[in-house]
């Protein structure tokens, strides 16, 4: 389905588009054995997969950051980071039950105002964020796979990586604006805005998704 999806818009825009899976532990990450040409520019999309990984906070193996470093040793032309906002990850009980309150409260209120309730996907969507929310403040350890962090903290784990910033910059977030806004119905109240050179996608004000660009 991924690649049929890619094809489509890959022929659209005029782009010759090779898709195959490469099916490997993070430990063997290199341009080999993705297939990557020598002269072939390498681009890599981290879209809501870090948070999942462990990181300091829970193994001494750090396999959050030692991704992110394995990726920095293939020399990727571009490297996307798209996750949650959300402080979720090392911060304390307490801290962390009124963080997820806050953010998941936003993230319902915004399916509220788009998605009918006689829609039958948005049961499984409120389903799956419930689960979502258990995970966050009543797991601990590796039991806890939601550990969300902050744009900063992102930022400081790349940093050390030893990648640099690209900016996206306004145009992308006037882009994303034209776009919200040119819908039917208009736009109920998401909000997109360029912040310390990432994009951030949110609800009422609240920041929900930021996406990041590096090299």
């Amino acid at each position: 389905m991924v690649g049929e999806g890619l094809k489509a818009l890959a022929s659209k825009i005029g782009v010759c588009l090779t898709f195959s899976v490469k099916n490997s532990h993070t430990t063997d990450l290199s341009r080999e054995n993705l297939g990557v040409e020598q002269d072939e520019a390498l681009a890599v999309n981290f879209a809501f997969k870090l948070y999942k990984l462990a990181d300091e906070s829970v193994t001494t193996e750090n396999p959050r950051d030692d991704l992110v470093r394995r990726v920095k040793g293939m020399s990727p032309t571009v490297t996307t980071v798209v996750e949650q906002d959300m402080n979720a990850n090392t911060a304390p009980l307490t801290a962390r039950v009124r963080e997820t309150c806050e953010y998941y409260g936003a993230l319902l209120e915004s399916l509220e105002a788009t998605v009918s309730r006689e829609n039958p996907d948005r049961a499984r969507v409120e389903e799956a964020l419930g689960r979502k929310m258990g995970n966050s403040v009543a797991c601990e350890g590796r039991d806890r796979v939601e550990r969300c962090e902050v744009l900063g903290k992102w930022r400081a784990r790349m940093s050390m990586a030893g990648f640099q910033p690209v900016p996206m910059g306004q145009p992308v977030a006037e882009s994303l604006r034209v776009k919200l806004n040119s819908g039917t119905r208009g736009n109920p109240g998401f909000t997109v805005n360029d912040q310390s050179g990432g994009i951030c996608f949110g609800w009422m004000g609240r920041t929900l998704t930021v996406a990041s660009a590096w090299r």
